[in-house]
C-alpha cells in the first residue's frame, strides 16, 4: 500500500512557475502509474496529468498541455509536477495519486492529502 505526501504548495503570480513533488512510502512505487489531480473551490476534482510506471508515457489534460510537465524518479519514490506559465485558473488544491492501471483516470486507489497552489493575477 502506498502512502503519498505532497510537498508544500505556494502562492505565485500569473506567469510564474511552481514545482510540486509527491513522495511515496511504499516499497512497490515503481509498479504504480502516478497522477496529479486538482480541485478548485466550488468545482469537482479534475485530472491534470499522469505518468506510466517507468515514466515513458505521459498524459495531460488539455487545459495544462504545453505548460505542465509530470516526471518521476523511481529511485527516490517521488513524482513531480512542473507548472509553468501559471494562470489564476490553475489555483486549486493539488493531489497526487497512485494506480496500478495507466490510462484510466478513474482508477486511482491511493491519494495524498493535497497541497494548495494559488496563482494571483
Amino acid at each position: 500500500q502506498e502512502q503519498l505526501v505532497e510537498s508544500e504548495g505556494g502562492l505565485v503570480q500569473a506567469g510564474d512557475s511552481l514545482r510540486l513533488s509527491c513522495a511515496a512510502s511504499g516499497r512497490t512505487f515503481s509498479r504504480y502509474a502516478m497522477g496529479w489531480f486538482r480541485q478548485a473551490p466550488g468545482k469537482e476534482r479534475e485530472f491534470v496529468a499522469a505518468i506510466s510506471w517507468a515514466g515513458g508515457i505521459t498524459d495531460y489534460a488539455d487545459s495544462v498541455k504545453g505548460r505542465f510537465t509530470i516526471s518521476r524518479d523511481n529511485a527516490k519514490n517521488t513524482i513531480y509536477l512542473q507548472m509553468n506559465s501559471l494562470k489564476p485558473e490553475d489555483t486549486a488544491v493539488y493531489y497526487c495519486a497512485a494506480s496500478l492501471i495507466f490510462g484510466i483516470r478513474t482508477a486511482y486507489n491511493y491519494w495524498g492529502q493535497g497541497t494548495q497552489g494559488t496563482v494571483s493575477s
